[in-house]
Order: C-alpha cells, then sequence, then structure tokens
C-alpha cells in the first residue's frame, strides 16, 4: 500500500489533493475535523466535501483529528509507517482578522500543528515527502514598499522595477514588516518545514501560496476572496471591499493546477525548498476586475461598497514569480484562467445552492 496522507483534507486544497493522488494510484488518509465552520459560521463548513470525498473516492479514509493532538497524529502516523509515501500538509487557520481575535488558536494551529506534524514524519516515515501549505503572507507588508502605480482599475508596479516582469519571487524578506499575527504563525511553520529539510535532509517543500481557489472552496469573508466575491454574486449579498480603493491586485490559482505542482514535487523532490505559488502573470486580477467579471458572468450588478481601512498586513500588489518552480518542474504550468476559473466557481455555486 502506497498512501498520501493528507491533512486539511476536506478544504479547497486539501480535496484537491486527496482527488489527484488517488486518481494516480494512491490511497489517501485525510485528516480534517472541519475547524473552518469553527473559525467562520456555517456557511463556511467544508462538511460537505467531505462527504463528497466519501462518496466518490473509493480509496479514500476519513480522520476526524485536530491537528495539534499529539498522541492521535502519532498513532495514526504509526498505524501507517513507511507505507506513508507523501504528506501533504494544508490544514491552517487561515484568516489575518481571525487570529487577531484568537492569537494563541492561531498559533498552535499554524505553527504547533506543523511541528507535531514533522515530529511523526520523522519518527515514522523519513523517508517520505512533506509538502507544506504556507502562504505569501510570510512576507508580511513588504510586498507595499514596492514602488507601485495606480491605474484606473488596479495598482501596478513600476515597469523598471526587477519585479515588473515576472512577479514577486523568494528573495523577498520575511523581515522588517507588519505580517498580521497570521502571517507570524504561518512564517513560524514555514521555517519549521525548511529546517526540517534542510537541517536533518528531509525531502519537504513549501508552497507560499497567493490566492488559491476553485469550485470547492468554502469562501467567507475573511477569507477566500475569489470564492466569497462569487458567492456574493450568486446569491446577491453585499460585497465589502476594505481598503485601497479597491484597486489590490491578486493572483489566482486554481486547486486542480497546485495539486499538479504537488505532483510534479512528489515524483522529483528536493530537501527544504521554497516556492512562490499562484497564477502569476497568467491569472491575476484587481478586486474591481473581479467584480466586473462576476457581473459579466452572472449577467446581473453586485452590490458592493468600499471601507478605506485596509486589512492589517494586505497586499496591495502581489503577483507570484513562477520561475523558481518552473525551473525545478518545467513540464508544469497553471491552466485556468481568471475568466475559466471564476466561471467554474459560480457555476459549482448556483448548482449547490440552487
Amino acid at each position: 500500500m502506497t498512501i498520501a496522507l493528507v491533512t486539511g483534507a476536506a478544504g479547497l486544497v486539501g480535496a484537491a489533493a486527496v482527488k489527484h493522488f488517488a486518481e494516480r494510484g494512491m490511497d489517501v488518509v485525510g485528516i480534517d475535523n472541519d475547524m473552518r465552520k469553527s473559525f467562520f459560521g456555517e456557511a463556511a463548513s467544508t462538511a460537505w466535501n467531505r462527504d463528497l470525498l466519501l462518496r466518490t473516492v473509493p480509496r479514500y479514509r476519513h480522520e476526524d483529528i485536530d491537528i495539534r493532538d499529539k498522541d492521535r497524529i502519532d498513532s495514526l502516523f504509526a498505524e501507517f509507517g513507511a507505507e506513508i509515501a507523501v504528506v501533504i500538509h494544508t490544514a491552517a487557520q487561515p484568516s489575518h482578522d481571525w487570529a487577531a481575535n484568537d492569537p494563541f488558536t492561531d498559533f498552535t494551529i499554524n505553527a504547533n500543528g506543523t511541528l507535531i506534524l514533522l515530529e511523526a514524519f520523522r519518527a515514522h516515515c523519513p523517508d517520505a515527502v512533506f509538502l507544506n501549505m504556507s502562504t505569501n503572507k510570510v512576507y508580511g507588508d513588504a510586498p507595499n514598499e514596492l514602488p507601485l502605480i495606480e491605474e484606473d482599475t488596479r495598482w501596478s508596479l513600476d515597469p523598471s522595477h526587477p519585479f515588473a516582469e515576472n512577479g514577486i519571487d523568494e528573495t523577498m524578506s520575511i523581515d522588517t514588516s507588519v505580517h498580521s499575527l497570521f502571517g507570524v504563525s504561518k512564517a513560524a511553520g514555514d521555517l519549521l518545514v525548511q529546517e526540517y529539510g534542510r537541517n536533518f535532509g528531509f525531502k519537504t517543500a513549501c508552497f507560499r501560496g497567493g490566492c488559491l481557489t476553485g469550485p470547492a472552496h468554502s469562501g467567507a469573508q475573511l477569507h477566500g476572496f475569489l470564492a466569497y466575491l462569487a458567492r456574493c454574486a450568486v446569491t446577491g449579498t453585499p460585497y465589502t471591499i476594505f481598503g485601497y480603493k479597491g484597486k489590490q491586485v491578486r493572483d489566482n490559482l486554481h486547486s486542480d493546477d497546485l495539486a499538479e505542482a504537488f505532483w510534479a514535487v512528489y515524483e522529483n523532490p528536493r530537501a527544504g525548498e521554497i516556492y512562490n505559488m499562484g497564477g502569476g502573470t497568467y491569472a491575476n486580477c484587481s478586486v474591481l476586475e473581479a467584480i466586473t467579471l462576476c457581473e459579466e458572468i452572472t449577467g446581473r450588478p453586485m452590490e458592493w461598497s468600499l471601507d478605506d481601512e485596509n486589512r492589517t498586513g494586505d497586499h496591495i500588489w502581489y503577483i507570484s514569480d513562477l520561475g523558481r518552480f518552473q525551473d525545478h518542474y518545467p513540464a508544469w504550468a497553471p491552466k485556468y484562467t481568471m475568466e475559466s476559473m471564476t466561471r467554474e466557481i459560480i457555476e459549482a455555486l448556483q448548482n449547490r445552492l440552487g
């Protein structure tokens, strides 16, 4: 038996990884206790996606475990031992705003939970591959110090800057910036995964994601930009933009494209790697542009308003430079455009919500 162990398995990225690795012949063990419902309310629950995986993925086994539960995590790893070929860690507390209200829970999930997984990995399957879903928020608000130019619908980077052509690469510093407490806890987990790779020689990689999206995303106001925006467009819910005139730019990567990137690393792993991972120059938009796109797809206007106060540590312009990853894995490239992924999300919401 060859096993992929996926944390956050009922979430957007975790579910995509479950399906991709099962389709390639692996048995998949998923860990997810639906804390997203506790974070963001009933509408953000991932229970529907867990049930879908159990119905449609024959090789899937689900475990309702909190990743902070050291004894249960260790027992699960011990049960399978060397049969575990890859650990895909996507479980997290994912929101700036939520973290500020409960820093202890945020840190114990994102940092301590990652450490518990790494120690179980070291004890029971050290020859496996450990893939960690990190975030571009480890850079804090350092990207906001870049020379930006205001245009009609978006902010753009001064074309003379080295990042202007391909986006922000991994040389961006994580120091001397405002991170939000969420950014700090995720940076701690990111550094731990790097250290287990570089210090112990384990096959690890951190994916510093931009906006990750797809039809399986249970978007909420505090997390899941494009999926939540699409939900508002479908349901007629008023949408609030926080700061930067709605011209802040995000790159967006479909969860299926990310799962393909996971598979590429699994097949040819390295030790202690970091990769900026998003839609890059291929798929990005401002909030205003995303609203227009949703209106075009649904055929009706959205009700939205602007709150002048931006979120702490939020980025004004962030486009991921995918060059490092594509140098290491040249066969990989994102397939979904802004239009195709937004249309797929909206159609899935229309089908699910009636």
